[in-house]
């Protein structure tokens, strides 16, 4: 478990290394059909227990590599500030804004997205299961951020009353209010995944 201290030397770290690996062939604008790449890093993953190996440019967010190079796009992008939850996957088991992590942070790390969080042609994970149940969503399109959030919540031991829920829950946003319905769900599944 990194401390704040760990944590905030290791972002510097990396902000250096992308800043001072920035050259001016990577600024410069290219015409149609140019095969100038951006990538200038090469980092490997293992996302939803499979192990892959990216490209990319070191400067891109893991939101952006999940999305638009590995096609998993259930972590959205809402704000790109890191204050709607909808990026929110796992690191390591812990839940994170994939929208403020770097790429190049995740090397050798693992990922779980809301698409690896049941097996393909097995039964829903409870919470899933449990949104469904609920009613726990509207447009849908927090929701699978609220799952991540939620379910780290539970494993987080932060599901002991209503009012703690809403406090660990807090940084993921729905804008359309379903929030009872979501307590709800966070409720029902929690004695399935508690010591999971």
């Amino acid at each position: 478990m990194l401390t704040r201290r760990q944590f905030t030397a290791g972002s510097i770290a990396v902000a250096t290394v992308a800043v001072s690996g920035l050259s001016l062939r990577g600024l410069g604008c290219s015409g149609p059909g140019s095969s100038v790449s951006n990538a200038d890093a090469t980092v490997r993953l293992i996302v939803n227990g499979a192990r892959v190996e990216v490209d990319i440019d070191s400067r891109s967010s893991l939101l952006d590599v999940l999305r638009e190079q590995l096609q998993l796009t259930g972590a959205k992008k809402g704000c790109d500030h890191g204050q709607c939850g909808a990026c929110t996957v796992h690191l390591d088991g812990r839940r994170i804004a994939s929208c403020l992590t770097l790429a190049i942070q995740a090397d050798g790390r693992e990922i779980t997205t809301i698409e690896g969080l049941s097996p393909d042609n097995g039964p829903l994970h409870p919470m899933q299961q449990a949104f469904i149940d609920q009613d726990a969503l509207q447009c849908g399109y927090c929701t699978p951020g609220q799952i991540m959030a939620a379910v780290a919540c539970v494993r987080e031991g932060n599901a002991g009353s209503a009012e703690q829920i809403r406090e660990y829950m807090s940084g993921n946003l729905c804008r359309c209010g379903a929030y009872p319905g979501i307590l709800a769900a966070i409720q029902q599944a929690a004695p399935a995944i508690e010591g999971t």
